[in-house]
């Protein structure tokens, strides 16, 4: 198969581009803004069409969550025009589309893991853009894949874990919120699922995909010190309400992974476990 990979030099992008040698009976097109601009429907059609495209990947987003608050257009315009464009252009070759989104399209007021049949109801611009983004998808192309994940890292780009062991290394000291709650994601796991979902065959629909466990961004801060060796920085428990930010988070968005378990027969791992793996190669 042709597939074409939107976001290459992003997290997932990136992690996306390692795995493709294991793959090498398809051909990869990886691109970013400069050798398409997804928000430009006519590129794309013309894309899609001169490589005989037969899926696309979405890795390509507006991540910048506060920043959307006052920015709403260009979130717009990423997240949900553009896989709108990507949707429409893939679905007319009868092609397949993968979609990462959120556990932002969730408010977090649930407080047992969210299932891909839960109301959505987000609470902020990056959640509404992204939600937007799933039902054009949707719409658009009958073999949607679409793969909510949550709280992504990687050795790649600007990230939390590297956030954490930066100011670990800096600060003697240093507050977190302890009061929203989920999982972390290796972004690594999530392009290994995707390349599984293309191997095996895409079976359109919503999926849910995080690392195992449950953890808050106090305690995952408190592993990303113990697992780097930092023990010089006391991380002191904060509430949300402490620490104000422009876009409202959920408390608890804890994903339910049952359905692509059970799709793909995948096992996943605990996110400690992946932790680990990050900071061994960073």
């Amino acid at each position: 198969m042709n597939i074409l990979i939107t976001g290459c030099n992003g997290q997932l992008g990136n992690e996306m581009q390692l795995l493709q040698a294991k793959y090498a009976q398809h051909t990869w097109f990886n691109t970013d803004v400069n050798e398409l601009d997804i928000t430009d429907k006519d590129a794309i059609e013309r894309f899609v069409e001169a490589n005989h495209i037969d899926g696309v990947v979405n890795c390509a987003a507006y991540t910048a969550v506060d920043k959307a608050e006052s920015d709403p257009l260009l979130a717009k315009k990423l997240n949900a025009d553009a896989p709108a464009f990507l949707a429409e252009a893939v679905g007319k070759q009868g092609g397949w589309i993968v979609q990462v989104s959120t556990d932002y399209v969730f408010d977090g007021t649930k407080h047992t893991p969210y299932v891909e049949t839960d109301s959505t109801c987000p609470n902020s611009v990056y959640g509404q853009t992204k939600l937007e983004g799933e039902q054009a998808v949707t719409k658009l192309c009958p073999n949607a894949m679409i793969i909510r994940t949550a709280w992504l890292y990687s050795e790649f780009g600007n990230n939390f874990v590297k956030t954490m062991i930066r100011l670990g290394k800096e600060r003697e000291q240093l507050g977190v919120i302890f009061d929203q709650v989920g999982t972390p994601t290796y972004a690594h796991d999530l392009a290994s699922v995707i390349m599984t979902a293309i191997d095996k065959g895409i079976k359109p629909g919503i999926y849910h995909f995080s690392n195992e466990g449950v953890t808050s961004w106090y305690d995952f801060t408190k592993s990303i010190h113990r697992i780097a060796g930092i023990n010089t920085c006391h991380v002191m428990p904060l509430h949300t309400a402490e620490y104000p930010t422009p876009a409202s988070r959920p408390a608890y968005s804890v994903l339910d992974k049952t359905k692509i378990k059970v799709a793909y027969s995948i096992n996943i791992p605990h996110w400690e476990e992946s932790l680990a793996k990050c900071i061994a190669k960073l």
